[in-house]
């Protein structure tokens, strides 16, 4: 009952754009941090925060391999403290009360107005954190498919780094034994 009555506030609270049936919406997802890097993706606003997800982690060339959330909290140690809030968990059945659906909600929704901002969490363990915004509405184009990305800035980050990989470009450090003094270590030896 406790989520109905959130879900049927919410609905009242943020009521979605009033979108015509062609109507599309541009939200950029920037990742924390470095808002440099970044992908617009153009989206109907019919579809579901599910679908916005897939588009995120897919426009960087993440595997859609994770549970995720979208948070009304734009910081990290606020975001899942703010309402409202939307996760993967709710639609696989273990979330905490008053959480909403990333099936059921749709983009408008949870989007209302052009500049509302939410953060993207994906994957709990890496942490892989957005800063999404809806930046304009669009029309649909005839025979172009959504979701779309319609602009790319910054090189996206590997989703798997691996950790024994040497950049050959990145100083390395060491300790000179005979005085203890950390000395920086070049492609030519000591720098």
């Amino acid at each position: 009952m406790l989520a109905l009555s959130c879900v049927l506030a919410h609905a009242a609270i943020h009521p979605g754009l009033d979108m015509a049936q062609n109507d599309t919406l541009i939200i950029r997802a920037a990742l924390e941090g470095k808002a440099s890097i970044y992908r617009d993706v153009e989206i109907e606003g019919s579809k579901s925060l599910y679908r916005l997800a897939e588009a995120i982690t897919s426009a960087f060339g993440f595997n859609f391999d994770h549970a995720f959330g979208f948070y009304s909290g734009l910081k990290p140690a606020t975001m899942m403290g703010i309402s409202p809030r939307y996760e993967l968990f709710v639609d696989m059945g273990d979330a905490d009360p008053g959480v909403l659906s990333v099936k059921k909600t749709k983009v408008s929704q949870a989007f209302p107005a052009i500049g509302h901002t939410m953060l993207f969490l994906f994957d709990y363990g890496d942490d892989w954190l957005f800063r999404v915004r809806l930046e304009q509405t669009g029309k649909k184009i005839a025979k172009v498919r959504y979701p779309r990305v319609v602009a790319t800035h910054g090189e996206a980050p590997e989703q798997y780094p691996d950790p024994d990989a040497f950049d050959e470009d990145a100083p390395t450090y060491g300790i000179n034994l005979a005085t203890g003094e950390k000395i920086k270590i070049g492609k030519r030896g000591v720098d």
